[in-house]
């Protein structure tokens, strides 16, 4: 299984973004983007977010969105490639086949704290989808599916004292009591829209 195991904060501050927003850092002086208000590298400040060519523009955007759902080039021109051959908008195909994935709808659920630690729930089995454990991040949900973070895992102090903090799920299109999840509806993009350009992407991959 493929990752893309690069710092985080360095990636962060590459895509100008907060790719994986943390409640405990985000808008603080912890933050990479408080800390360091330039691009990683050698130039240090005189690489800072300046102008870019549409090109670069394009480029950009497909990086933040591949960085944002965690996953690496070939998979993510996968994702463009079937959301061609679907009808309607390519760019919300493509964007509902990365928000049905099984590790952001655990994310979206409020299972797992970063979409990170999403994925790693899901690839050390601790997800069951209907009843059956699955360990496949880009496994897809579909409407009425039941997301469910194990029993035994459920009760661990670590997950207990979060579910007892929060009983929402992050989407409107999700539904969640305790450790139990289910998706109600198609994924709502309105969210995801505004991290992600798809326009800017389409472009990119239709050149």
């Amino acid at each position: 299984m493929a990752r893309d195991l690069a710092p985080k904060y360095k990636r962060s501050r590459r895509e100008g973004v907060e790719l994986h927003p943390d409640l405990d850092r985000a808008g603080t002086a912890k933050s990479p983007l408080n800390r360091r208000r330039y691009f990683p590298g050698v130039h240090g400040p005189k690489g800072g977010w300046n102008r870019q060519s549409s090109y670069g523009t394009q480029l950009r955007e497909k990086q933040k969105a591949k960085r944002i759902y965690g996953i690496l080039e070939r998979q993510f021109r996968n994702y463009y490639a079937k959301a061609l051959r679907q009808p309607g908008d390519t760019g919300d195909n493509m964007l509902a086949m990365l928000e049905r994935r099984l590790d952001n709808v655990v994310y979206r659920l409020g299972l797992g704290k970063t979409r990170p630690a999403a994925r790693q729930l899901v690839g050390h089995g601790h997800i069951q989808v209907n009843g059956k454990k699955v360990s496949i991040p880009s496994a897809q949900v579909a409407v009425w599916d039941a997301v469910v973070l194990k029993e035994k895992t459920a009760v661990k102090p670590i997950f207990a004292d979060k579910l007892k903090a929060s009983d929402k799920a992050n989407a409107g299109w999700l539904m969640r009591t305790g450790s139990k999840g289910k998706v109600v509806a198609e994924p709502d993009l309105t969210d995801a829209k505004q991290s992600v350009d798809t326009r800017l992407i389409i472009e990119f991959y239709s050149r």
